[in-house]
């Protein structure tokens, strides 16, 4: 009896050490395809970009408003196997500011990581259930808002960054704009 207990914990022994072996060997890094996105797709939306060095290395968008001086434009940007909206808005011809939806399989942390990386930790953080918004005041002349929710994984919904305006109502942001669509007017 004590043979076979002996001859079971060689066994098992053995058997743990090759497996061991065999997945160490492997050096697989695991990382979940698609979530390599890069904050350097957005680099061509940032305010005070032109129109025109925008539509030279992604072609012409969609035309969603025109006002005049102001025009809203909608580019598609290619990410994996997904598409995904970016809407400028351009006075005269350059960005003022952009709004970007994601879909739901990037990764929350991963892009929130990207952000802090790229523009410090945020100024300002709100959360409500199971959504939060991290904003960056005054970064590069730019304020950016990002907007992440959990259901069963977290996920980023979208990021704008905005010009900072030195006149008062110059601008209304697309981020307000697409909220007044969607909830009505927010009162002053």
């Amino acid at each position: 009896m004590k043979k076979i207990n002996i001859i079971r914990l060689i066994l098992t022994a053995i058997i743990l050490t090759a497996t061991g072996s065999i997945v160490n060997s492997t050096f697989a890094k695991i990382e979940a395809p698609n979530y390599d996105f890069s904050l350097q797709k957005l680099e061509p939306f940032t305010p005070n970009n032109t129109l025109a060095s925008i539509e030279k290395t992604l072609g012409k968008g969609e035309l969603i408003e025109d006002a005049g001086d102001i025009k809203i434009i909608r580019f598609m940007i290619t990410h994996a196997r997904y598409n995904f909206p970016v809407y400028i808005q351009v006075k005269k011809n350059i960005v003022l500011d952009f709004y970007a939806r994601f879909p739901t399989y990037f990764l929350h942390d991963l892009f929130h990581q990207s952000l802090i990386n790229k523009f410090g930790k945020q100024t300002k953080y709100h959360r409500q259930e199971n959504d939060a918004v991290y904003i960056w005041e005054n970064v590069q002349g730019m304020r950016i808002i990002y907007s992440g929710a959990c259901t069963v994984t977290c996920f980023p919904n979208y990021v704008s960054y905005m010009k900072i305006s030195e006149k008062k109502g110059d601008y209304v942001p697309l981020l307000q704009k697409f909220s007044d669509q969607f909830i009505g007017k927010f009162p002053k």
